[in-house]
C-alpha cells in the first residue's frame, strides 16, 4: 500500500471554535485506516489557512508540532474558499496520490472517506459525496439551494446535484484540474468537466457544532453569479431575447399611438406610456448588468494575477 498516500485538505477560514475538535476525529480516522492498511502510513492532514484574523494558524501550528501526521498552509490573505481549496488541492498533488477535500465544520460524514478510496481502487479517478438530504439547513437555505441546482442545470451546466466540495481525486485528476486557470473559480462545475471516470457515494449532513457559516446570504448570492456566468452565455443570450421582444412591443405601441392620433385621444395613454418607460428602463439597466458582470470577469481574467500568495509551509 506503499503507493497509496492519502492527503486530506481541509480550508480554514476563522475557524478556530471547532478545529481541535475536527482534527481529532480527522486523527482518528486517518489512524484507522492506515492501521488497517487502507491507506500508507505517511499519509497526512493538510490544513489550508485562508487569512483567518483569529487563532486559527496558531493552532495549525501547535497541531503540526503535536502530530506528525499534520501539515499546515499559510496563505498570505484572504483569497477565498474556492482559491484557499485549490491551493491546497495543488500542493497535495505534489505530495500524495489521492486527495480528499473536506470543510473544516466537518458538517459533511467523514466515515464515507474509507468508502470513497474503495472506489478509487476500482478505476475511479473522481469521487463525490452527495448529501441524501438537506435537513440541517434553513427552509431558505435549502430551497434556494435546490432552486440555484436546477437553474445551473437548465443553462447547461454539468454539475452534480447537492454535492458540494468534498470529493476525493486522484493525483492525475487533480494535476488535471491546476490545468483550468481560471482565476473565477466555481470547482463544482469545474470538476466534472476534468472528465475521468467518476463514482457517488452517499451520506446525511450534520448541523454545525461550534462558530458560524462561512457563506451568509451576499456570499451564496456572488459565489452563485460566479457560478453561473463562469460557465454560461446563456444570461447574455436571454438579453439579446428580452431585446427582441422589446422591439416587437414598440412597434406594437407605435401602432396604438397611430390609431390614438388619428382617433383624436392623444392626451390618453400617459399612464401606460411611462410605465413602459419605466418598465423598458429596468430591463435596459438589467441587461447592462448582465453584460457588465461578464465584462467584469474578462477583466479579472486578462490580469493573470496569482490566486493565492503562500506566506508559509509546514510539510512533512
Amino acid at each position: 500500500m506503499e503507493n497509496n498516500r492519502l492527503m486530506i485538505v481541509v480550508p480554514c477560514y476563522n475557524e478556530q471554535d471547532v478545529l481541535n475538535q475536527s482534527d481529532e476525529r480527522l486523527r482518528q480516522l486517518l489512524s484507522i485506516m492506515i492501521d488497517e492498511g487502507f491507506v500508507a502510513q505517511d499519509s497526512r492532514i493538510l490544513y489550508v489557512n485562508d487569512g483567518s484574523t483569529d487563532g486559527t494558524w496558531n493552532i495549525i501550528e501547535q497541531l503540526t508540532q503535536q502530530h506528525p501526521c499534520v501539515c499546515g498552509l499559510k496563505l498570505a490573505a484572504n483569497v477565498g474558499h474556492q482559491n484557499a481549496l485549490m491551493a491546497g488541492l495543488e500542493e497535495a498533488a505534489r505530495l500524495a496520490d489521492i486527495i480528499v477535500s473536506i470543510d473544516a465544520d466537518l458538517q459533511d460524514d467523514i466515515n464515507v472517506i474509507p468508502e470513497m478510496v474503495a472506489n478509487w481502487r476500482q478505476g475511479n479517478d473522481i469521487v463525490y459525496g452527495v448529501r441524501n438530504r438537506r435537513d440541517s439547513d434553513s427552509w431558505f437555505k435549502r430551497n434556494t439551494a435546490l432552486a440555484f441546482y436546477r437553474l445551473m442545470q437548465r443553462l447547461g451546466v454539468r454539475s452534480v446535484y447537492n454535492h458540494a466540495d468534498f470529493r476525493l481525486m486522484s493525483r492525475r485528476a487533480v494535476e488535471q484540474l491546476c490545468r483550468y486557470r481560471e482565476r473565477n473559480l466555481f470547482l463544482r462545475g469545474v470538476v466534472p468537466l476534468v472528465g475521468y471516470r467518476s463514482a457517488t457515494v452517499y451520506y446525511d449532513r450534520v448541523a454545525r457544532t461550534a462558530g458560524e457559516s462561512k457563506y451568509p446570504l451576499s456570499k451564496m448570492i456572488n459565489f452563485a453569479a460566479d457560478g453561473i456566468t463562469s460557465f454560461s452565455i446563456k444570461p447574455v443570450r436571454m438579453v439579446l431575447a428580452l431585446g427582441l421582444i422589446f422591439i416587437l412591443v414598440a412597434l406594437t405601441m407605435l401602432v396604438y399611438v397611430l390609431v390614438a392620433y388619428f382617433g383624436g385621444h392623444t392626451v390618453s395613454g400617459w399612464a401606460s406610456l411611462m410605465l413602459s418607460i419605466w418598465f423598458v428602463g429596468g430591463f435596459i439597466l438589467l441587461g447592462l448588468g448582465i453584460v457588465g458582470e461578464y465584462i467584469g470577469k474578462i477583466y479579472i481574467e486578462v490580469k493573470d494575477r496569482p490566486r493565492y500568495n503562500v506566506e508559509e509551509k509546514i510539510i512533512k
